[in-house]
């Protein structure tokens, strides 16, 4: 079976020498480069495609936000996923905003990691649990005063997929339905709560409680 191939990019040494141990020990997965800063990502990415990025936020000389904005003008279909820390949860919008696919604690266990790469290679969104609930927590310090949404039983059965990670073809698999219906639903799903992508549609799900990740 031919492996997800992925590039490791983050300025600590021993964390991704220990990180690309884990991975490549992992069935399916290979990390086929690292990287220790955007820049050096960069100058990789024009030789060498990946199926999967996981990326750090903050580096030297070029940091993971503006790497990953200029790699998706370029390759906007690529599935980044962005190593991140407790407190950094004021970046997340900006960076699904920009494309990324999620976003994993850097201490995250590396069947987390192996799932995560799985989920955005297949097409879905994933963000650890631990994030989500940070993501909450600010949230809820806000004043919200958007509209409620009209969202029907069935775009909810299919929100509640996508936040667990599903690909189309997975949700029309669970919910015995087509996947041009999925698709339907989705962008109906994109459209109320005004977000660009699948990553920002659970990022809204969240924020707004329309889903439990408790």
């Amino acid at each position: 079976m031919e492996r997800i191939r992925v590039i490791l990019v983050d300025d600590h040494t021993l964390f991704r020498k220990g990180l690309k141990m884990l991975l490549d020990e992992s069935d399916g997965i290979e990390v086929v480069c690292e990287a220790s800063s955007g820049v050096e990502f960069l100058k990789v990415l024009e030789n060498l495609q990946p199926d999967v990025v996981l990326m750090d936020i903050n580096m030297p000389e070029m940091n993971g936000m503006e790497a990953t904005q200029i790699a998706l003008k370029q390759h906007p279909s690529l599935p980044i996923l962005m190593l991140s820390m407790h407190g950094e949860e004021e970046y997340f919008e900006k960076m699904v905003d920009a494309g990324v696919k999620g976003f994993l604690l850097k201490n995250s266990e590396v069947d987390e990691v192996v799932k995560a790469i799985n989920t955005v290679f297949r097409g879905g969104s994933y963000f650890s649990q631990e994030l989500l609930l940070g993501v909450i927590s600010c949230r809820n310090k806000k004043h919200d005063d958007e509209k409620e949404l009209t969202i029907t039983d069935r775009e909810l059965e299919v929100l509640k997929l996508i936040c667990l990670g599903y690909s189309n073809s997975d949700i029309a698999d669970k919910l015995f339905i087509s996947h041009r219906t999925v698709d339907r639903h989705r962008s109906n799903l994109l459209e109320k709560t005004n977000s660009r992508n699948s990553a920002a549609l659970v990022m809204y799900a969240i924020k707004h409680k329309l889903v439990d990740v408790s």
